[in-house]
């Protein structure tokens, strides 16, 4: 998981901030949790 956050920190959020003309950091919302669900079919 470190790569996805070293991904949002360094492209995500500056991205962001320029979009939404956030003017700090903290009001970018962060990443909390990824979840992958696979299904597997009828077993």
């Amino acid at each position: 998981m470190p790569r996805l956050k070293d991904t949002y920190k360094a492209e995500i959020v500056p991205a962001m901030m320029q979009k939404f003309n956030y003017k700090s950091v903290m009001q970018v919302p962060k990443l909390e949790k990824v979840v992958i669900n696979m299904g597997m079919g009828d077993i």
